[in-house]
């Protein structure tokens, strides 16, 4: 298993996105409509990343900076998007260790805060955040009127458990 760091606008970005998108459709029954474009994942202020099995594309995910404004976010946010995992590739711990990866380089970009926003229908996705550290945080972005929404954060800075505080 592979990690590599791909443009968010690369074919094999696309291909897991598009995948990811047909799996919120299946379990929502709707697409994540958040605009996301290829810029918001270049370095400094962001970072996207493929995981690939024998050259095939199996896991992705990402960050971007996010600035405190009205939907929101906070002051040095980094924001996690398009997580997924393929599904002959799953329990292989490719989400943990992407996890682990898109955290890493948000710190060393100097961000304070990584959050994101997931589903009650993705439970499995609850419990990779949670036992990794995330807790439930204030609602954000354009998902935030969403019932069926779940906010979370951690901090990315040593000795602080989770940066809630704006």
């Amino acid at each position: 298993m592979e990690f590599r760091i791909r443009s968010y606008g690369h074919p094999d970005a696309a291909l897991l996105s598009d995948q990811v998108q047909a799996e919120y459709r299946r379990r929502f029954g709707y697409d994540d409509f958040t605009d996301l474009h290829p810029a918001h994942f270049d370095p400094p202020g962001g970072l996207f990343l493929v995981a690939y099995d024998a050259g095939v594309p199996v896991a992705s995910g990402g960050w971007r900076a996010q600035e405190p404004d009205a939907s929101g976010y906070a002051d040095g946010d980094a924001e996690l998007k398009r997580m997924f995992v393929v599904e002959r590739a799953r329990g292989r711990g490719l989400a943990r260790g992407n996890l682990a990866a898109l955290e890493d380089s948000a710190r060393a970009a100097g961000r304070t805060r990584m959050v994101l926003e997931t589903g009650i229908m993705l439970p499995e996705a609850m419990t990779l955040y949670e036992s990794s550290g995330y807790r439930p945080t204030e609602p954000f972005g354009p998902f935030r009127e969403y019932e069926e929404s779940r906010f979370y954060a951690k901090s990315l800075r040593s000795g602080e458990p989770w940066g809630l505080s704006r």
